[in-house]
C-alpha cells in the first residue's frame, strides 16, 4: 500500500501510480521465487529446477521493460511532484536491483548445472555457504515485504543482516583460498564455491538497496552507503 498522500485530481493518475507499485511488487515476488529455486539447485542439482530458474529470466526481463515504460510514461505525461515523483524514481531503481538479483540467481543455477556431476570432493565452509544462502533468502523476503508496504524501518534490519552476510563471505573466501593452496586438486571445486558465495553476497547487497529505495520513496532521504546508525538517525527525523 502507498504511504499517505494528498488526493489526486485524476483518478486515472492515481490508478497508474498504484499499478506501477503493484507491478514492481509482482516482479519482486517473481525474482524471490527465482532466487529460492536457484539456491535449491545447489542442494539438489535438479535439471528441471535449473531449467525453471532459467525460464524465470525472460519473464523478469519483460516485467522490467513494462514497469520502466509505465513509470517513464507517468513521469513524462503527468509530471508528478514531491512524493509521487520519489515513488516512481524508487520504482525505476528497484527494477534495476531486481533484474540484477535475477542475473545472480541465473549464475547460481548455471553453476549448479556445471558442477552437478562433480562428487567426492569435500570442501570446508560449505555449511557457511548454506548459512549465507539462508541469510540472503531472509533478506530478500524482507526486502520484498518492505517494497510492498513501503516500510522504511526494514532497511535497518537488512543493513545488519548484510553485515552478517559479508562476514560469512569473508570467512568462506579465506578458508577456501587456504584449502586450495594446500590441495591444488581442490582448485576447480573451490572456485565454484567462491563463485556461488559471491553471487549470494551480491543478492544480499541488492536486497538492502531495495529497502533503501523504500526509505527514499517515503522519507525523501538517500541512505545509500549509510551506516546502520546513520539510517536510524534519518528515520527519527
Amino acid at each position: 500500500m502507498f504511504a499517505p498522500q494528498p488526493p489526486h485530481t485524476s483518478k486515472y493518475y492515481h490508478q497508474q501510480l498504484e499499478q506501477a507499485h503493484a507491478l514492481v511488487v509482482q516482479m519482486g515476488a517473481r525474482v524471490e521465487r527465482q532466487a529460492v529455486d536457484a539456491i535449491e539447485c545447489l542442494a539438489t542439482g535438479s535439471v528441471a529446477l535449473i531449467d525453471q530458474v532459467l525460464r524465470h529470466e525472460a519473464v523478469i526481463n519483460a516485467m522490467e521493460r513494462s514497469i520502466d515504460e509505465l513509470a517513464s510514461h507517468i513521469i513524462a505525461r503527468r509530471q508528478p511532484a514531491a512524493s509521487d515523483l520519489r515513488l516512481l524514481t524508487a520504482v525505476l531503481k528497484v527494477t534495476q536491483d531486481l533484474e540484477r538479483i535475477g542475473d545472480e540467481a541465473k549464475k547460481i543455477a548455471l553453476q549448479a548445472r556445471e558442477s552437478r556431476n562433480v562428487r567426492g570432493m569435500r570442501l570446508p565452509r560449505q555449511a557457511d555457504v548454506r548459512r549465507m544462502a539462508a541469510i540472503v533468502q531472509d533478506m530478500l523476503r524482507s526486502a520484498i515485504a518492505a517494497l510492498e508496504t513501503l516500510e522504511p524501518r526494514a532497511a535497518i534490519a537488512l543493513a545488519r543482516r548484510d553485515e552478517e552476510s559479508d562476514l560469512v563471505f569473508q570467512g568462506v573466501l579465506r578458508q577456501l583460498i587456504s584449502f586450495m593452496i594446500e590441495d591444488p586438486r581442490s582448485i576447480s571445486a573451490g572456485l565454484d564455491l567462491v563463485f556461488v558465495a559471491k553471487a549470494l553476497e551480491r543478492i544480499g547487497d541488492h536486497a538492502k538497496n531495495i529497502a533503501e529505495h523504500a526509505i527514499y520513496a517515503v522519507k525523501g532521504a538517500d541512505v545509500r552507503h549509510a551506516t546502520v546508525a546513520e539510517i536510524e538517525r534519518e528515520l527519527r527525523r
